[in-house]
């Protein structure tokens, strides 16, 4: 069965963007950018909710007018070409590999892990996550630790009245300072 990861640059006091909404603070580097490249690799679906989906909007045209790295142009194209599922409720369509989702976060992620493909199906946004968490379909939190402080903003773990308990699978640290933690959900 295809494992549903959630994956995304959190501050080191756990918000992914900061009170107004800012997160040019988690750009990465040249290094960090090829490893995220290289993640993006395992996945076969993307599940976003709107406000990431909208943020992302860029890469579907960035090779087209921008001076980009070598690392940047390889991004966009494994980009468009991944499959995409938006959860949204004010969009009424979508551009490039994406698709309104048709169904609520259970019935997407049931329907996706019963299709006879390759690749993990990745979540992104904070919201969606955690209706996902609730629902205990996340199997893997792969969290990039960047080192700032925000003091507040959108938190990268839900809020929730329950214990989740975790093994670490994997770790690196970069030369940026960024930490990167790959957890597994104890069943």
């Amino acid at each position: 069965m295809r494992s549903v990861t959630y994956s995304m640059n959190v501050s080191l006091d756990g918000y992914i963007a900061g009170p107004d909404g800012d997160f040019n603070w988690s750009e990465p580097d040249e290094e960090l950018f090829r490893f995220v490249t290289d993640e993006i690799r395992g996945v076969g679906d993307y599940l976003l909710g709107r406000r990431l989906y909208e943020t992302m909007l860029y890469w579907e045209t960035a090779d087209q007018g921008r001076t980009l790295s070598d690392s940047q142009r390889e991004w966009a194209e494994l980009w468009k070409s991944l499959p995409k599922v938006v959860f949204s409720g004010t969009l009424s369509s979508v551009q490039g590999n994406a698709r309104l989702a048709s169904g609520d976060v259970r019935d997407e992620i049931e329907r996706l892990r019963a299709e006879p493909r390759e690749g993990n199906i990745a979540i992104g946004g904070a919201t969606l996550a955690a209706e996902a968490a609730a629902l205990d379909l996340i199997d893997e939190y792969l969290v990039r630790v960047c080192p700032v402080l925000l003091g507040g903003g959108i938190p990268f773990f839900p809020h929730q009245e329950r214990r989740v308990h975790l093994d670490l699978v994997g770790n690196r640290v970069f030369s940026s300072g960024v930490a990167y933690l790959r957890y597994r959900v104890v069943p």
